[in-house]
């Protein structure tokens, strides 16, 4: 083979390989995603406008002695009688290069909101991260799109 077209061949492989990666799109993160743990549930998540939001759609445990499972835990005591089934837990996120930023995330067990990330580290998953003041004070979960 020619050096040229080695030399040409390889750059259009290297070409196309780099574009491969930084694929992510918008709207790749809207779905519904499994939350993992003692706990789990689902999040479902949204366009609202061009920002992004999540709400918790399926709950493994939606209920406390045979009452719906309420966001007790909340500051505002104004919404401590909401129930956590249908609750928006995730506002705000921005899509910026391959991430979703300037968002945050409701822990309604803590009654705390967190700042937050999320990346998605293939098509299934996706890394979500919340943290207080700067991003290397906190904790990353990795969650799994699932069908409805």
């Amino acid at each position: 083979m020619n050096h040229r077209y080695l030399f040409s061949f390889i750059c259009g492989f290297l070409s196309v390989a780099g574009d491969a990666r930084g694929q992510t799109g918008a709207d790749d993160v809207i779905g519904i995603w499994q939350t993992h743990g003692d706990k789990p549930a689902k999040v479902q998540i949204y366009k609202k406008g061009v920002r992004y939001d999540g709400k918790i759609i399926f709950l493994q445990f939606p209920s406390d002695n045979g009452k719906p499972l309420l966001d007790k835990n909340n500051p505002d005591a104004g919404k401590q009688m909401r129930p956590v089934l249908g609750l928006v837990i995730l506002t705000g996120f921005r899509f910026d290069t391959d991430e979703w930023t300037d968002g945050d995330i409701y822990d309604p067990e803590k009654g705390k909101t967190y700042s937050c990330t999320m990346t998605l580290k293939d098509k299934n998953e996706l890394k979500v991260r919340g943290y207080i003041g700067i991003s290397l004070i906190g904790r990353t979960e990795v969650w799994t799109r699932v069908e409805r």
